[in-house]
Parts: structure tokens; C-alpha cells; sequence
């Protein structure tokens, strides 16, 4: 959602570091390219036939399972598939966002995030099955999540389908207030990549997506990088898409949360704006699918870019043990599981001395994504780290400082 429709062009000027940094990579394309139209138009038809997705209503709860049911298709597990509720003023109706989490293979505890609402406009009861605002941000994310799920990134990665957007970005807020904020650390946040509103204008000429980018004075001090991250989208833009590009400023979407909390952000919005959101009439009928197509190439080459996807470690070598790591490693005080793509709900995790003992065995039942457990009692040295689930068994070397 957009409450402003009238936009003004602010002049740029790229930096020449983010002008001749990137380059345009063959494997990146590669995966941009193999976005499908089929699964775009049918995301949209299938976000569409649920409904009005209003808080409390059935509509919304069942785009939530459908979500769901999606990332689960592509691969991701339910332990990388979190529900993340709340409530806000007006309702006692419980609201959930939902997180999916792919874990980086060298900086695993910082994120690039991109998100987009879920939910639809119906304030008045305006009726409004929210096609283009904001299913046609859902359709990119899902085939960005889709084509990156067995694709070794060094960043982490939160695919976030937000809630409570419509009604004044409340899961937006709630997810910075209560996760971001609510992690010890704070969480680590590379950048905040939100898609709302990018299906074009049936009859029009969509050629160009508006990037956009943090002008806000409160804070001030994320406006450069955001300004050289957008800058980098623009390039990616180029070089991923056949789309020309726009340079605006980010405003009223889900993203200001976290340009609140001094965090990077950028986005994308259609350039042609339509005349038929917030109103019962915002449907595929009058959008254009291969608009919100391209787009998703776009997103999805500047989401490898982001996220610094690997040409070096092939998809099998990543995939072979199940995207299973260990962090930090080296390591001093405690180590961390991710459980990869394993969908065992047990499992267990020894370390092994050079000596061939067993120094440390632990059982975990219903694992979340990520463990952390101690080991300070442990001496300085080389151990294995194994993790046994099933029939599964995956060994690292670990090396305790």
C-alpha cells in the first residue's frame, strides 16, 4: 500500500565504486532467467481466489497456509518455515507474519531481508482481493525463494511475508520491534529489500520499474548507504532484466519500520500506478502479468547479487550434506546447528576429541533452525562435529579456540 500517488523524480548520481563494482555474471543470470511466467500468472490467479484478506478473516488465515504450502514445495523445511504472531489495536485477532530463513555459508548471523504484506485492503469494507497490491509482491518473493532455495549464499537470507501492512504496517513494526530488536544480539541486518505493488497497468507500456531508496531525516545517518544499495538494485535491474528503471524515494510500505530502526533499506514499485488499488476492482484482469514477470527476474538477480551467491561451490556440493553448518568456526564458547534442508524432528549432535572420544552428546527433539549450545568447558583443539538424523549423518571439523 501506497497512500501517496503522486510521485516526484529525484535526481541521482551514481558513486563510482557501486558504478564499476558490479559485473554482470553468467550464473546469476542463468537462475534470473529461469523465473517462470506460468508460476507468476498462477500465483496471482490463486492469490486472487482466496479472497478479501482482511484481519480475523478466513481469507487471510488461509493465504497464510497457502503461503506455507508454497515454500514447503520449493524445499524449505518447517523448521526454516516460522509463524510470527501478534495482535494491534482494534482486535483481539491474533495476525501472524511469516519467516522463512535460508542460512548464509559465510556470514550466517547477518540477513538480507525481502519482504512484502500478504494481507489485502479493506478498511470500510472496501472489499479490495489485493492482486497487484500487494500479490504481485508475494509472486516475485516466491520465485526469488524458489530459485535461491538450493543456492549457496554467503549472507543469510528472511524471505518475510508481512501482515498488518494495510491497516498501518503494523507486522512490519512488530517484526523490528519484537525480532530485530528482541534478539541479543541485535539482529545483524545487511539490508531490507521490500517488493509492494508491481504488477503494471493492463493497456500500458511497462518498461520501467521505480527503485527506490531512503530520503527520510529521522534517522539520516542510513540515507548514503541506502542510496548506494539502491543504486546497486538499479545495476542489477540492468543487467538481470529487460526493465528500464526510476529513482524514487521509499515511502507508507513496509520497509519504513526498519529505515526507523537506522537500518538499510530499498524497494521496488510499479512506475505505471494503478487506478484499482485499495478497491474491489484490484484484480489480474487489469494488470499485466508479464510486467510482474520481468520484475521478478529483476528481484531475483538482485537478490543473488545481495546476498552473494556462490559460482564457485556448486548446488550439489552445497546440497550433499543437506545445507547442515556449524558457526562460528573457529568458535571459543559455544557452537551453532543449523539444520539446513533436515526435516527430522530429532536428532543428535556429538563433538569427537582427535583421540576418537565422545566429549560432548546431546539429543534435540523438535529442533528450531538454528541451536546454540555450549561448549566452554571443552578444551582448545580440532574435534568433529557430527549431526545424526535418521539415516543422515553429516561431519565438520571444528576448531575450539
Amino acid at each position: 500500500m501506497k497512500a501517496i500517488t503522486q510521485r516526484f523524480l529525484i535526481i541521482f548520481l551514481f558513486t563510482i565504486n557501486g558504478l564499476f563494482a558490479q559485473t554482470f555474471k553468467q550464473a546469476y543470470a542463468d537462475i534470473a532467467n529461469q523465473v517462470s511466467q506460468t508460476n507468476v500468472t498462477n500465483n496471482l490467479t490463486e492469490y486472487e481466489n482466496l479472497g478479501v484478506k482482511s484481519r480475523g478473516s478466513a481469507a487471510l488465515a488461509n493465504t497464510l497456509t497457502w503461503l506455507k504450502d508454497k515454500y514447503t514445495s520449493y524445499g524449505y523445511t518447517a523448521s526454516q518455515i516460522v509463524e510470527d504472531p501478534y495482535t494491534y489495536s482494534g482486535s483481539t485477532a491474533t495476525v501472524k507474519n511469516l519467516v522463512v530463513t535460508k542460512i548464509g555459508t559465510l556470514y550466517p548471523n547477518t540477513y538480507v531481508i525481502v519482504c512484502g504484506h500478504y494481507d489485502s485492503y479493506n478498511i470500510s469494507n472496501t472489499g479490495s482481493k489485493g492482486t497487484n497490491d500487494n500479490g504481485s509482491g508475494l509472486a516475485s518473493i516466491l520465485e526469488v525463494a524458489r530459485l535461491l532455495q538450493n543456492v549457496p549464499t554467503e549472507y543469510s537470507i528472511k524471505f518475510i511475508n508481512f501482515t498488518g501492512e494495510e491497516e498501518g504496517l503494523y507486522g512490519s513494526q512488530h517484526f523490528v520491534s519484537s525480532v530485530v530488536n528482541g534478539t541479543t544480539p541485535k539482529m545483524n541486518i545487511k539490508l531490507v529489500f521490500n517488493i509492494d505493488e508491481v504488477g503494471g497497468v493492463a493497456g500500458m507500456t511497462n518498461n520501467t520499474i521505480t527503485c527506490e531508496r531512503d530520503t527520510n531525516g529521522s534517522p539520516s545517518t542510513n540515507n548514503a548507504a541506502s542510496n548506494t544499495i539502491t543504486n546497486e538494485l538499479i545495476t542489477c535491474v540492468g543487467l538481470y532484466s529487460p526493465l528500464q528503471t526510476f529513482l524514487n524515494y521509499a515511502y507508507a510500505s513496509d520497509y519504513m519500520p526498519f529505515q526507523a530502526n537506522n537500518e538499510i533499506i530499498t524497494g521496488f514499485f510499479e512506475t505505471n500506478e494503478t487506478t484499482h488499488k485499495h478497491t474491489a476492482t484490484d484484480l489480474l484482469i487489469y494488470m499485466d502479468p508479464v510486467y510482474n514477470y520481468k520484475v521478478a527476474k529483476a528481484a531475483t538477480g538482485a537478490m543473488l547479487h545481495f546476498a552473494v551467491a556462490s559460482t564457485a561451490l556448486s548446488n550439489q556440493e552445497f546440497n550433499s550434506d543437506f545445507q547442515v553448518s556449524f558457526f562460528p568456526n573457529p568458535t571459543k564458547d559455544f557452537i551453532n546447528i543449523n539444520l539446513g534442508i533436515l526435516a527430522e524432528k530429532e536428532y543428535k549432535f556429538s563433538l569427537i576429541d582427535i583421540n576418537g572420544k565422545v566429549v560432548l552428546e546431546k539429543i534435540i527433539t523438535n529442533p528450531n533452525q538454528i541451536e546454540k549450545m555450549s561448549i566452554s568447558s571443552l578444551t582448545k583443539g580440532l574435534y568433529l562435529a557430527t549431526l545424526n538424523a535418521g539415516e543422515k549423518k553429516i561431519t565438520k571439523k571444528i576448531v575450539i579456540e
